[in-house]
């Protein structure tokens, strides 16, 4: 035999294991491809991952543009100076301007809804804002953790609240507390200057503004908390001991280490915060009474853009011509162009102040 001779063995491979061989080189082809390939592809898709967010924004932003056109060719800058919200006479003839018809006596002015979106976010964010701050302090810096855990939970539930269910309450029993309370003595003591006037005058039965704003505050306080909190855990310790070692105070350590360290990152959890109460329906429908009025006080009903989307969406259906639900649509945008100058405004913000050095080192 050839292998006694010390020759190579010359016999045929099964063909299960000639088969096989034959196919390795064609799975490190395919794998070769896909490697080659698996680059391009993912490229392609962060692309599309990160441009989707904005195709989605400017489409929203081109639709409510096409179909709000024919209301603001008709409402032009009055829009934004009036306070009559009127469909008009559905039941008589349609009457045209600059080609657009619509309803004898139709009249829509949004200065009131602007003004009482604006009111409401604001004194919820100035209210919030130390709020969550004091509360992330807590739970990060003083309270030990068998504390702090089940509380910041507590916290992270409260988000979860659904917001009709928030307004419900607000307006059957916070309210009426409050219009019992709290408002009497604040319009009863407060000094007749000219900002604490806006706390003078009749307190109502807990549907208004203030309400509204209470409202508000309890469902962003979690929002600007536990980004709060997240920010002050990145803090190092080293800054803040050094500090202490030098002679400074638990007050003086959070407010020109702390704080400092992270002043942009709060401004941006006071912008989701913001954006949130922005944009709010359910609960403000509820607990703002839904009149299209500026509020002589801070007790009065009103209404805000995303209340009066809500409230009026139904009664501009039965316009024929459209045009209440074209006036509807430039309320739309407007919320969204205000939406988007508030973060734009934001980000300057955030980008100033992040240039500015801290006591230890650059911003957050």
């Amino acid at each position: 035999m050839a292998t006694l001779e010390g020759g190579a063995d010359r016999r045929p491979a099964p063909p299960g294991r000639r088969s096989q061989a034959q196919g390795q080189p064609r799975l490190a082809r395919m794998a070769a491809v896909l490697r080659a390939g698996e680059t391009g592809a993912w490229k392609w898709g962060a692309r599309v991952a990160v441009l989707l967010p904005f195709a989605a924004l400017v489409f929203v932003v081109a639709v409510l543009a096409l179909k709000a056109y024919p209301a603001v060719k008709v409402n032009g800058g009055g829009f934004f100076t009036g306070s009559a919200w009127k469909i008009g006479s559905t039941y008589a003839a349609t009457t045209r301007t600059d080609g657009v018809a619509h309803p004898v006596g139709s009249s829509y002015g949004a200065w009131p809804l602007v003004a009482g979106t604006l009111q409401t976010s604001a004194i919820a964010v100035v209210i919030a804002l130390p709020i969550s701050i004091g509360c992330a302090f807590a739970l990060t810096e003083r309270l030990p953790r068998w504390v702090s855990r089940p509380l910041g939970f507590a916290i992270e539930l409260l988000a979860g609240v659904p917001s009709v269910v928030l307004g419900l309450w607000g307006v059957l029993t916070f309210g009426p507390a409050l219009s019992k309370t709290l408002y009497p003595f604040l319009a009863d003591h407060l000094p007749d200057v000219p900002v604490l006037s806006f706390f003078k005058g009749t307190v109502g039965h807990g549907e208004g503004l203030l309400t509204g704003s209470f409202v508000l505050t309890l469902m962003i306080v979690p929002i600007i908390t536990a980004t709060t909190a997240d920010l002050f855990r990145q803090v190092p310790a080293l800054p803040k001991e050094g500090g202490e070692a030098l002679g400074m105070t638990d007050f003086e350590v959070a407010s020109k280490i702390t704080l400092r360290w992270v002043r942009s990152g709060i401004i941006g959890a006071a912008v989701l915060g913001l954006g949130r109460a922005l944009g709010e329906t359910m609960a403000l429908v509820l607990t703002v009474g839904a009149i299209f009025q500026l509020a002589p006080n801070v007790y009065s009903p009103m209404s805000t853009i995303a209340a009066a989307i809500a409230t009026q969406l139904d009664s501009s259906l039965t316009d024929g011509t459209g045009f209440a639900v074209a006036s509807i649509a430039e309320l739309a945008l407007v919320l969204a162009v205000i939406s988007v100058l508030v973060n734009l405004a934001a980000r300057w913000i955030v980008h100033r102040t992040s240039r500015l050095g801290g006591p230890v080192g650059r911003g957050a």
